[in-house]
């Protein structure tokens, strides 16, 4: 009897630095790495049935450490797939002129970079980033606001003013009971 040997399920599977659930299927588990949505996951899948002969319906905890190892590869570089360049999150950087994917903290890094980029080159987005505002042209006359709220104020009651008249207790001038 040839029987493949079959790996025991594992609950909890580590793949490309995330920790993923194990009853998930590979698109979905996919799906969890930061940097992979929906349509590369599907892509990833489906290049990895052909490929590795490896299931888009198999749970990723029945996967063995082999299995694991080349979908990392191919996470982390999606070219190797030969999928078209659009699938990738940058393309032509403007550093390096190449077309690359980020996965994870890589991601995370590289966000910040470029964020700190347009404010040193004080670009209208550096500008709004710096200022902690919208920079994708979002409305911010009433949404938006940090803090505490804005409203019509209503004016404090002072406490009431004694009048400042004569000493004397009688009607002032003219003020008598007509007869």
């Amino acid at each position: 009897m040839a029987e493949q040997a079959q790996t025991e399920f594992r609950g909890v599977v580590r793949l490309a630095t995330k920790t993923v659930n194990g009853s998930l299927s590979l698109p979905m588990a996919l799906q969890q790495i930061k940097g992979v949505g929906n349509p590369l996951a599907n892509a990833l899948s489906k290049h990895a049935a052909v490929t590795f002969k490896i299931s888009p319906k198999e749970k990723v905890g029945n996967l063995s450490d082999a299995q694991l190892e080349q979908l990392e590869g191919l996470v982390n570089d999606p070219r190797k797939a030969d999928l078209p360049i659009w699938f990738l999150n940058r393309q032509r950087a403007y550093d390096t002129g190449k077309d690359e994917h980020k996965v994870m903290a890589e991601l995370d890094f590289q966000k910040q970079l470029d964020i700190q980029f347009h404010k040193t080159i004080r670009t209208y987005r550096g500008v709004r980033h710096m200022f902690g505002l919208t920079s994708r042209g979002q409305r911010t006359r009433t949404s938006g606001r940090k803090g505490t709220t804005v409203g019509v104020q209503r004016k404090k009651e002072q406490p009431a003013k004694k009048k400042a008249g004569p000493a004397s207790s009688g009607p002032a001038k003219g003020g008598g009971k007509k007869k």
